[in-house]
């Protein structure tokens, strides 16, 4: 009698473009159990730019690109509250869970009422929620990161968590050695956001160049990443 063959579980990969979710994209790749079928990023309509991260989004699109993946952009006012944001993500999950996708995956770390607040939501949709970097050490994570080879620039920092020159940094070692005490290595708790440019699970660096760095809200410093050419 020929063995079962278990056909690899779909999944639906939340992707930001920054450090976490190409460190988590990368562990997903590699494990046997699934295969990732899309990335989603939620962009800001108004500001036509990935949400929080300040990230264009053609810059976005190169990236989805190189990692040879398809990507659908959930797109959202500005303003827009919790309500009008959970009832649009419902509506574009809808059509996951029509094609047989029951699963997404997410790059958190250690925020509990984050993870909490994901499964609550998805649980009644009959999807199962995936965090594969989850209770991992975040300063190892960011040793793990410049050590395999991704490379990531600093696209919004909060200032009332750590000081504004640090927008438009590389995110190398250098960068997590300047880190002050208290300042998650991960910027888990919202302290900094990053566009990942280069690394394994890209199949060409993506090319950008610097613009200005403007602040937001007398609080969130971003730096402009300019798509190259």
């Amino acid at each position: 009698m020929a063995p079962t063959v278990t056909q690899p579980t779909e999944v639906l990969f939340n992707w930001s473009g920054g450090k976490d979710s190409a460190m988590a994209l990368a562990r997903m790749l590699a494990d046997g159990r699934y295969r990732v079928v899309e990335l989603l990023t939620t962009v800001t309509e108004a500001y036509d730019r990935v949400s929080m991260h300040g990230v264009r989004r053609e810059l976005l699109r190169t990236q989805a690109a190189s990692i040879c993946l398809p990507l659908r952009e959930l797109v959202i006012p500005s303003p827009c509250s919790n309500e009008q944001y959970e009832a649009t993500m419902s509506e574009l999950l809808a059509g996951y869970i029509e094609r047989g996708v029951t699963t997404m995956a997410f790059g958190d770390i250690y925020l509990e009422g984050i993870r909490q607040y994901r499964e609550s939501k998805l649980s009644p949709l009959g999807l199962t929620a995936v965090f594969p970097l989850w209770g991992e050490d975040t300063t190892e994570l960011a040793r793990q990161f410049v050590a395999h080879g991704f490379k990531a620039v600093i696209t919004c920092v909060d200032t009332q968590q750590l000081d504004a020159s640090f927008t438009g940094r590389q995110l190398d070692a250098s960068f997590f050695a300047d880190l002050p005490e208290g300042i998650d290595p991960c910027g888990e708790n919202g302290e900094f956001h990053s566009f990942v440019y280069d690394g394994p699970v890209f199949a060409e660096p993506v090319g950008f160049t610097r613009g200005e760095v403007v602040l937001r809200d007398e609080r969130f410093s971003f730096i402009d990443l300019l798509p190259a050419g």
